[in-house]
């Protein structure tokens, strides 16, 4: 087979790599939201199936909701304060209970 040489992905013609990093930040952010949020809402599910706290249930998928809001919305996908909030709400729930 003839050498093309090596490609030249920076440099050729109708390639949009600005695009390509923002795709590829945007798959990042949405598995990792994505990830916590469930494993947010397993926690919450055991809380309210084993223990029948069906309120606490209640109060730990709105928080989970709200933080998963927020990372969404933030540049990084990481929550942040309310996301840590919500981490440290859910452990005292099963702590609790």
């Amino acid at each position: 087979m003839a050498d093309h040489g090596a490609p030249e992905y920076a440099i050729a013609d109708g390639n949009d790599y600005a695009e390509h990093e923002g795709t590829y930040r945007f798959f990042v952010k949405l598995t990792l939201v994505g990830t916590l949020a469930t494993v947010g809402l397993m926690i919450a599910l055991a809380i309210g199936g084993v223990n029948g706290h069906w309120g606490l249930f209640t109060i730990g998928t709105l928080a989970l909701l709200a933080a998963t809001a927020v990372g969404f919305a933030s540049d990084t996908g990481k929550p942040g304060l309310l996301g840590g909030l919500v981490v440290v709400l859910l452990l005292l729930l099963v702590l609790t209970s």
